[in-house]
């Protein structure tokens, strides 16, 4: 196969393609200019009109949910004659989450609700649950029922359970293989009936197949004298498994099987072995030996590849790579396949502009050709691919949704029509110096120019969660970034050590620096956008949530005379007992569990010397209510305006209605606007 080294993938992305899209002979359309008004945050809260878009393996059929308001439902278009009235699939109980094509006639559909479980006392979750059906909706199947549970016990803890599909096996018209309990499970889709292919145990964390849809690789999180590990084992001709590999998760190292070559004895995995970045290689199976890197990336890390899974002449064939750039990038080699994707990019205007990187790893600045403004993504396309959906936008766009068939292109419609990309400010990838040398990538979003002037402007710090995660240069659903540049403010995203995503340095030089190095980081970012001249001097906070709400804590508490105030959404107030909650998952125990070490902030919220205003959620599980309820207790203590809002209904992640997503919005927004002292940002 084609092998793409660190210096010719450079010199593609630096010269690009020339190979175009004949028959692209339409393309999406941009409605007219709106008045540059800011969207309300109502606007801002609603469901995207159209989302999740799928299309049926033989492309005659296309799915998407529509938002109705509060509610969501199913349409589904015969991809021939989309002009004509589409099915309504609606729900009664449950709430639409997702839709995706299993097989060319049945829909996967993903559900949630509340949910109440009685554990001693009521522990207030959601329920989601991923059920089958027909194009019309009328035949609708549980595939947990498929199950035989091997206990009573087993059967009542099914019941708030849901499968999660291992393969769609594409060449089966009638079959998928799913995943119960950590069982692997063969479920017909027509009758609803299955047959275990795999029984499972305790220490099993995950399968993978192969090109033909058989079992071949399972990983095993067991513990020997180092510590815990991750053993990656294939299926020997025996039926048994054998262990290949073997990683300490304290090492942090990856180690993964992203596919198989046509040759059973090849498979291709990612791995960061011996080095800072992930790339993906070759491993001979039969020789246990790890060959040739087949892609990788001078600055980013590699993270998956496509493969053709559908029989015929290009069986097998390497359709593209993935990697971590400013945003996950997806990089096509395939002739046919990288021409189309040229051809779309064409037709939709996405170009290429030089952008400068820098490695935090070795402090290493290089230039590369990258849509920096507007880019596109194939959200689902037929497997001939002769029926392509694309969305295609920007940072500061929540663009709009096409289809590529019959050689034409045209517009589907927008996700959110109701906002004016005119009014939301653009997102860049910068970098700064931290206090010791470390470079730091970060996201730097202004406001709109034209509306707002040139600067200094008041400036959100807005670190992620995680905190091993990463922002990503992308059109933010959250809406946090779009409200805040529409109301003048400055944001900068800061990818503080810790940060996952950018490399093993910059990744484990986060380790037990919470609320210390880490912080600094961000610090350090707020100084540099004063000497920017971005931000404005004592127009300062800090808004983050999650691990992010735990640096907004933090930032009460040593606000090194830079920020006026801090917003802290579900933020972790007492790191011993996150640290304790992460015993009940061995990965995060070993993983994770002693990286978390700093300043803690319920031992000193008492301390916090600027205004403050904390939310959370009644529902969330992951950083539960306590976190706030008792830093808020201890931060009424400091002379501080403290304000607080507990959400009812709100979990650690989407809002159950738009009602809610709008309440936790509306008060980031207000409290900006009029909060922070009294006199708002």
């Amino acid at each position: 196969m084609t092998r793409v080294s660190a210096a010719v993938f450079s010199a593609v992305l630096l010269l690009g393609s020339a190979s175009g899209l004949a028959t692209a002979s339409a393309s999406a359309t941009t409605p007219a200019a709106a008045p540059a008004t800011a969207p309300t945050i109502q606007q801002f809260a609603a469901f995207p009109l159209m989302s999740s878009f799928t299309v049926s393996p033989d492309g005659k059929h296309i799915a998407a949910l529509q938002a109705r308001g509060e509610e969501r439902v199913i349409l589904v278009w015969d991809a021939e004659h989309l002009d004509r009235t589409p099915t309504v699939i609606g729900s009664s109980q449950m709430k639409l989450q997702g839709v995706t094509f299993v097989k060319n006639d049945v829909l996967g559909v993903s559900m949630w609700q509340p949910y109440d479980a009685a554990q001693g006392t009521i522990i207030k979750t959601f329920l989601s649950k991923f059920l089958l059906t027909d194009l019309q909706g009328r035949n609708w199947r549980d595939p947990i029922s498929s199950f035989r549970p091997r206990s009573d016990d087993e059967a009542e803890y099914l019941k708030t359970q849901s499968p999660s599909v291992l393969d769609s096996l594409p060449n089966d018209p009638d079959n998928i293989l799913i995943e119960i309990n950590g069982d692997v499970l063969r479920l017909n889709v027509r009758n609803n009936r299955s047959e275990r292919v795999q029984r499972s145990s305790e220490r099993v964390i995950g399968y993978d197949t192969d090109l033909n849809g058989d079992l071949r690789v399972r990983n095993i999180a067991d513990r020997d004298a180092e510590g815990l590990y991750i053993a990656t084992q294939f299926k020997n001709e025996g039926g048994g498994w054998d262990e290949h590999f073997r990683s300490h998760v304290k090492n942090r190292e990856v180690f993964a099987v992203a596919g198989f070559s046509t040759d059973p004895n090849i498979a291709y995995v990612i791995s960061n072995r011996s080095r800072d970045k992930a790339a993906v290689f070759e491993y001979n199976i039969a020789a246990r030996q790890l060959g040739e890197v087949v892609f990788e990336h001078p600055l980013f890390e590699a993270t998956g590849m496509s493969i053709n899974r559908i029989q015929g002449p290009n069986f097998g064939e390497v359709r593209s790579f993935s990697y971590n750039g400013p945003r996950g990038t997806e990089f096509p080699i395939a002739p046919g396949y990288e021409g189309l994707i040229t051809g779309l990019e064409q037709a939709l205007n996405i170009e290429s502009h030089p952008l400068r990187v820098t490695d935090p790893a070795t402090g290493v600045t290089r230039t590369i050709a990258y849509p920096t403004d507007r880019y596109m993504d194939v959200t689902a396309a037929s497997q001939d691919w002769s029926t392509v959906v694309v969305w295609s936008g920007a940072s500061n766009d929540p663009g709009a949704y096409s289809i590529f068939r019959n050689g034409q292109l045209t517009p589907l419609g927008q996700p959110y029509p109701q906002i004016n990309p005119a009014t939301i400010g653009k997102t860049e990838l910068v970098y700064y110096k931290a206090r010791d040398g470390l470079d730091i990538p970060a996201f730097l979003s202004k406001p709109p120019a034209d509306i707002f002037g040139p600067g200094p402007y008041p400036t959100v710090i807005m670190p992620h969660g995680g905190p091993w995660a990463r922002d990503e240069m992308t059109w933010d659903y959250s809406s946090w970034r779009a409200m805040m540049t529409s109301r003048g403010y400055a944001v900068l995203q800061p990818q503080y050590r810790g940060s996952d995503g950018w490399g093993k340095r910059l990744w484990m030089a986060g380790d037990n620096e919470w609320g210390q190095k880490m912080q600094d980081d961000k610090d350090d970012g707020a100084k540099w956008l004063i000497d920017q001249g971005v931000a404005q001097q004592g127009r300062i906070a800090m808004f983050g949530f999650s691990y992010g709400g735990y640096a907004a804590m933090v930032a009460g508490i040593r606000p090194e005379g830079l920020y006026k105030c801090a917003i802290a959404g579900a933020g972790v107030s007492d790191l011993t007992k996150i640290r304790s909650s992460m015993f009940q998952n061995p990965y995060t125990r070993e993983a994770q569990r002693d990286t978390v070490n700093g300043l803690n902030p319920i031992t000193r919220a008492n301390q916090v010397q600027i205004p403050m205003m904390v939310f959370t959620g009644d529902r969330d599980r992951t950083v539960t209510q306590d976190h706030s309820d008792l830093f808020v207790g201890r931060a009424r203590g400091s002379g501080q305006d403290i304000q607080y809002h507990l959400i009812k209904d709100y979990a650690h992640g989407p809002a159950w209605t738009r009602e809610i997503m709008a309440e936790q919005l509306g008060y980031i927004d207000d409290y900006l606007r009029n909060g922070c002292g009294g006199s708002g940002l």
